[in-house]
């Protein structure tokens, strides 16, 4: 196979462009490392002649595809030695004005034919190349850290951009080995923008004193699948990254409430609490390891009153099924008895106004949340609302564990924790696709690679239902009166004719 562009330029040598200067020579690529502080080149050249011996040491590669890609690395020292390359990358800080002097200057000694690529992940590719004479041959080709193990690349349009630059360079991340998404230009690109939702709207629960750090992680976790709770992932990629990001997304959309940054990364940005690497950020970490506060124990309770379920619940044919299952006595008539806990599982209103609206009586009332089908979850989640007696709240924690799965008891909020970050990834997804950012193919296989969901935000849309989304957002709107809520008109269009939300306009 020819590969896209033989001889391959990149301008910073730290971790990300030693990244694609690997899979880049691994294509079958001359490469060119070049970086402005002295040695830095040789250095990154060193380390990737170290990866490949460990590669080699563990039978992953012969030792003659060693020597030949360590062949393919040449450190230089001037911009003018990049001359001959038919493509330049460049990976130096995210910072307008070094990125422009640098392309600037680039521009006037490459070769016309050849092409130009930003590695940026937040600036827009369009004013970076506004300073070229011609700005149709520079891109953005925006890879994700560790880059050899994160698989997918955005490869971004300008205003300017030739199509079939885009093209081209779609074609050699593929021969590199990695999945290519094409957006156009617009701030956050694909997965930065996709990922506003799901540590965002966490900070707001946490922010409304809904819950703690841990247990929003859990909930997450155990019912929508994530691989990593939403403060896990915050003090992995660390707060010096992630909050600037949030800032920046936010300022750039013209202060969109949907991406609105939290108080609370602000303070501990201010602190130096970054995460793992400062050793405390949403948790303390002794010698790596992250110190998890224990759950709550379940209450014991003397004696389980009987259960009176809402007819208006979410899912209610099987939360009356679980109740049954867990050994409780149902009560069947129109209203509940003195006795009863009152169980109500509704979907986007809080547990205060579905008791207000329906006439039950608040000191015995609990919500649950049916969003999601409870054989595919690990957990439960009960809420509160204020005036919820502690032996009705404990009953109802009882109840629901009594089989052994994991419950969670947070105070009353609109939406539960799942139904309003699971709502607004998928809100702000169809927004992306209303504004047609990138397609919905490119917009799913970029936030599963990018951002390791368990399936893209629409294929969770299409999961839990269009309806049930829209509900949702309807009701946190009015709970709330925030127009982060509004649903988008994407997601509008198919829940009401209840189309699958990959379904695409023609």
């Amino acid at each position: 196979m020819t590969v896209n562009y033989s001889k391959v330029g990149i301008i910073g040598a730290g971790a990300m462009g030693r990244g694609i200067a690997q899979i880049a020579a691994q294509a079958g690529s001359d490469v060119l490392l070049l970086d402005s502080f002295e040695g830095a080149a040789e250095r990154g050249r060193d380390a990737l002649l170290a990866q490949w011996q460990k590669l080699h040491e563990k039978g992953r590669l012969d030792e003659a595809t060693c020597d030949a890609l360590g062949a393919r690395i040449r450190p230089v020292t001037s911009m003018q030695d990049l001359a001959q390359c038919d493509l330049v990358i460049e990976a130096v800080v995210e910072n307008l004005e070094v990125k422009r002097e640098l392309f600037k200057a680039l521009e006037a000694i490459v070769a016309p034919t050849a092409t130009l690529a930003t590695n940026t992940s937040s600036l827009s590719v369009t004013a970076i190349a506004a300073v070229m004479a011609n700005p149709r041959r520079m891109a953005g080709f925006h890879f994700f850290n560790p880059v050899p193990l994160m698989k997918v690349v955005e490869v971004i349009a300008g205003f300017k951009t030739d199509p079939g630059v885009c093209e081209r360079l779609a074609d050699y991340a593929r021969q590199m080995g990695h999945s290519a998404v094409q957006a156009n230009d617009t701030p956050g690109f694909i997965v930065n923008h996709a990922g506003r939702g799901f540590g965002t709207e966490a900070l707001r629960i946490v922010g409304e004193g809904v819950t703690d750090f841990a247990t929003i992680d859990r909930i997450l976790k155990d019912q929508a699948g994530f691989r990593l709770g939403p403060f896990e992932l915050m003090d992995l990629t660390a707060l010096d990254v992630s909050h600037p990001v949030m800032e920046s997304i936010y300022r750039q959309y013209y202060d969109e409430p949907r991406f609105r940054p939290s108080v609370i990364t602000a303070q501990r940005l201010a602190a130096g609490a970054l995460g793992r690497k400062t050793g405390e950020g949403f948790y303390r970490y002794v010698d790596g390891a992250m110190q998890v506060p224990p759950e709550p124990p379940v209450p014991t309770i003397d004696l389980l009153p009987p259960v009176w379920v809402s007819p208006r619940a979410a899912r209610r044919a099987e939360l009356l099924r679980i109740v049954h299952a867990l050994g409780a006595q149902i009560e069947t008539g129109a209203a509940p008895s003195p006795a009863a806990l009152t169980v109500v599982a509704p979907l986007g209103f809080d547990v205060t106004t579905v008791a207000a609206v329906e006439r039950l009586d608040a000191t015995r009332t609990v919500g649950i949340d049916m969003m999601i089908d409870d054989a595919a979850t690990k957990r439960r989640v009960v809420a509160t609302n204020p005036a919820t007696r502690r032996d009705m709240r404990d009953a109802a924690h009882a109840l629901f564990a009594r089989d052994g799965k994991a419950v969670s008891v947070i105070r009353d909020s609109g939406g539960f924790v799942t139904q309003r970050v699971v709502g607004t990834i998928v809100n702000i997804a169809a927004d992306m696709c209303q504004q047609r950012v990138c397609s919905p193919a490119d917009l799913e296989t970029a936030v599963k690679l990018g951002l390791g969901y368990p399936q893209g935000p629409l294929a969770m849309g299409n999961l839990y239902g269009p309806t049930n989304m829209l509900e949702v957002l309807f009701n946190l709107q009015t709970v709330y009166g925030d127009p982060r809520y509004r649903p988008s008109p994407w997601l509008r269009r198919r829940g009401a004719l209840g189309l699958s939300l990959l379904h695409e306009e023609e």
